[in-house]
């Protein structure tokens, strides 16, 4: 959509950025003040709509992570209202353009494109498709996986107003030498390396957790990470305010300084490291021939559904926090996702729980499918 300058009017409901207007449309749901905004041309036809967490690609936004009286269910009944009243009359031509694309946790499966249009909704949305009341609050409320903790904890700081950006920085930004970085781990915080996942598998601190900057790291550190843990960074050359900043955004804002230098501080001090192999799948196969191989998967239940490696088992990373302790130990286990990034974050939580033998499929099982690879096994 072309860029605007000119604020010419404004009113609750409409107002005008140069020929364009813009109708905000109240659309309860995914919570009580969602809302999307319709814009118009000059000949009042609807062109564009942005749906923030109403309408996403493939999927509509959940309605259980508002803190309140309100359940579940009578959210989602609100968002059958506001989809059947407000948006599925629209032309199918108009562009929509969702808050939130794939991984994000404000939708069930959000498909991974980042702009759709109506008619295309209506047809491949499958909560579009449900016409009865009854029927779309059943299949939105089925299924959802587990709220992100820091959603609710982000909510009541929006409402209180958070910290500034210097009081933040000036309280958590903090070079640490490797005397008092290794201090601070000796009093239980918590390390966190926010290195890409390929850095990390070369060389890592014995327990370090790792979310890298280059996913969703907001996300992952918000549902793996307890509100009450102090933090310790590692960081890649220059990520560490940027690091700092994007936990801060949600809430967590324990951080206790990070490591000056980095990796290179620790290993030219002849520190211990520890590393992750990452293997392909002919190599895990080959492994897997061995018998007592865990081939884990690391994806949601509904991406395993769809497809997945043979013999593997689906334990989806946001649930591996409550279960990593009845894993057996003494078996190697080999992990995949999609695409690389959870699987390192499920194999650096596998090592800091003393699983000595873990693997990591590069690639993920999309690398896989592109290979046609046998082990892939499709739904039927």
């Amino acid at each position: 959509m072309p860029h605007y300058e000119a604020l010419v009017a404004f009113d609750r409901e409409r107002f005008r950025l140069g020929h364009i207007t813009m109708e905000v449309l109240h659309t309860p749901g995914h919570t009580i003040e969602s809302a999307c905004f319709l814009a118009r041309n000059a000949e009042n036809e609807p062109t564009d709509l942005f749906t923030g967490d109403t309408l996403f690609v493939g999927d509509v936004g959940r309605p259980d992570l508002l803190s309140g009286n309100l359940g579940k269910e009578e959210l989602a009944s609100m968002l059958y209202d506001s989809l059947h009243q407000k948006i599925w009359d629209l032309p199918d031509k108009v562009i929509v353009y969702p808050g939130h694309g794939a991984g994000s946790a404000c939708g069930k499966n959000i498909g991974k494109e980042t702009v759709t249009t109506i008619g295309e909704q209506k047809q491949t949305n499958d909560a579009l498709k449900e016409h009865d009341r009854e029927a779309f609050v059943r299949a939105v409320t089925s299924g959802l996986p587990v709220p992100p903790p820091y959603f609710f904890k982000a909510a009541a700081i929006n409402m209180r107003g958070p910290s500034g950006y210097d009081h933040v920085l000036s309280e958590t930004l903090k070079q640490l030498s490797l005397l008092g970085f290794k201090q601070k781990l000796n009093d239980g915080c918590l390390l966190l390396d926010t290195r890409d996942p390929s850095e990390f598998a070369g060389g890592f601190i014995p327990g370090a957790l790792n979310i890298g900057l280059n996913g969703d790291y907001a996300v992952w550190a918000g549902t793996l990470i307890p509100f009450d843990r102090e933090i310790v960074l590692v960081t890649a050359e220059g990520g560490e305010e940027e690091s700092i900043m994007r936990l801060a955004r949600i809430g967590y804002d324990r951080v206790r300084g990070f490591l000056s230098g980095g990796m290179e501080t620790w290993i030219s001090e002849g520190e211990k490291i520890e590393a992750i192999p990452d293997i392909s799948i002919h190599e895990a196969e080959n492994r897997m021939m061995e018998g007592h191989y865990v081939l884990l998967d690391v994806r949601t239940k509904q991406e395993a559904s769809d497809y997945k490696l043979k013999n593997s088992t689906c334990l989806p990373l946001q649930e591996l926090s409550g279960a990593i302790h009845s894993l057996d130990k003494s078996r190697p286990y080999i992990v995949y996702c999609a695409g690389g990034y959870r699987s390192m974050i499920a194999c650096s939580m596998l090592r800091a729980q003393g699983i000595r033998e873990v693997f990591n499929i590069a690639g993920g099982i999309n690398r896989v499918k592109a290979e046609q690879h046998a082990l892939v096994e499709y739904a039927s």
